[in-house]
């Protein structure tokens, strides 16, 4: 099967994700890929989702869609991040298992793994502690999707597979001050001190937690090597192996703004997780790397914020 002529329906492809799938896979010769607006298909909707994949009959699944957002967004409404990925997921899943589907992506989230992981985390350190608090209903509803795809593989022997990504950033995501993940809104914050020349930029929390970020057409890149290679094992982690504490990307992003104020950390704010730095040698073993860096990153996405965000 020539993978770049067969069909592939990107679900959620107008958002950061799938959009950036959408684009890396049009660029890279794949001439056979599909999306539909929420408008026109309503994933929730189990009829809708059904009754698609009968006419479409795509061939492969990526599954990029869902309700995401930041940690203020995840806490102040667990119950809507965790059943609307939930039934957004069901229905992608159970309907590619039963219209025979022959290749299902599941796009996780490195937020399934426990709180205090031990550092860095390898794929099997799913459900072995408490998740933390602030995403929990996030995180069940992704541990739901990897383990039922997990079971497929198992039980029916098809070629469904996780992959879980450490923090994604890019451009043709979301800039909004409270549901934004940390990269967009700390670029929104210091580009907008930085036009109103404000003295000072308030931060949320310490800034003393560890993350990892990788470039969301990294990831794309990632996405279209498990479509070209078959890989043995369910789960893969995805990241380029490297961690920033929050204080130092703020002090990066502030400088690549041109920010001159100070920062005042906001600690009556959560911090999340202390720590997050993926294990992604498994799936570098098979023949992956990142290739972009932070900087150069966050350098594209705030060119794109800024010429976009009279839009967004």
């Amino acid at each position: 099967m020539n993978v770049k002529n067969t069909k592939i329906y990107i679900a959620g492809h107008n958002g950061m994700v799938g959009s950036s799938i959408f684009r890396v896979l049009k660029s890279n010769g794949y001439n056979n890929i599909i999306g539909i607006s929420r408008e026109k298909l309503n994933l929730i909707n189990q009829d809708e989702v059904v009754d698609f994949f009968k006419i479409e009959k795509p061939n492969i699944v990526i599954n990029a869609a869902g309700k995401v957002g930041g940690i203020n967004a995840n806490n102040l409404n667990p119950y809507e991040f965790l059943m609307q990925n939930l039934q957004i997921q069901n229905n992608l899943i159970d309907s590619s298992l039963k219209h025979g589907v022959n290749k299902f992506i599941f796009i996780g989230t490195s937020s399934v793994y426990p709180r205090l992981s031990p550092q860095p985390i390898k794929e099997e350190y799913l459900l072995s502690g408490p998740f933390e608090p602030t995403n929990e209903g996030y995180a069940i509803a992704k541990i739901a999707g990897i383990k039922a795809c997990t079971a497929i593989k198992k039980q029916y022997g098809k070629d469904f597979i996780s992959l879980l990504p450490s923090n994604l950033y890019g451009v043709n995501d979301n800039f909004d001050l409270e549901s934004a993940h940390v990269i967009q809104a700390l670029i929104r914050k210091f580009v907008e001190a930085f036009e109103n020349n404000y003295p000072t930029v308030s931060l949320w929390g310490s800034g003393s937690p560890k993350r990892e970020f990788t470039y969301v057409d990294d990831f794309s890149l990632a996405v279209m090597f498990c479509l070209e290679n078959k890989l043995d094992k369910p789960v893969y982690n995805v990241g380029n192996g490297e961690e920033v504490s929050i204080k130092d990307l703020s002090i990066i992003i502030k400088e690549i703004v041109g920010f001159k104020g100070e920062l005042v950390w906001d600690k009556s704010k959560p911090d999340g997780i202390p720590r997050k730095l993926m294990d992604s040698s498994s799936f570098k073993s098979c023949g992956w790397n990142s290739t972009i860096s932070l900087k150069d990153g966050i350098k594209t996405t705030l060119e794109w914020y800024l010429k976009n965000r009279t839009k967004i």
